[in-house]
């Protein structure tokens, strides 16, 4: 088999990769903006439930 040298073949190739790493991205950016990590146990700033090599979040939001 043989691809054919076109320059529209090439051309829609290239159009073709640079809208599936588009799409690939815009989904990434949605699932990030979408999805909301659950609050975990962590380590507090004022050192309660401190363990050695433990860290927690400089400023946690819950």
């Amino acid at each position: 088999m043989r691809l054919p040298r076109s320059r529209l073949f090439f051309l829609m190739l290239a159009g073709i990769a640079l809208a599936v790493v588009t799409l690939a991205n815009a989904h990434l950016v949605y699932v990030a903006s979408a999805s909301q990590p659950e609050c975990v146990p962590h380590a507090r700033a004022d050192g309660a439930r401190s363990a050695p090599g433990v860290f927690g979040a400089a400023k946690p939001s819950c």
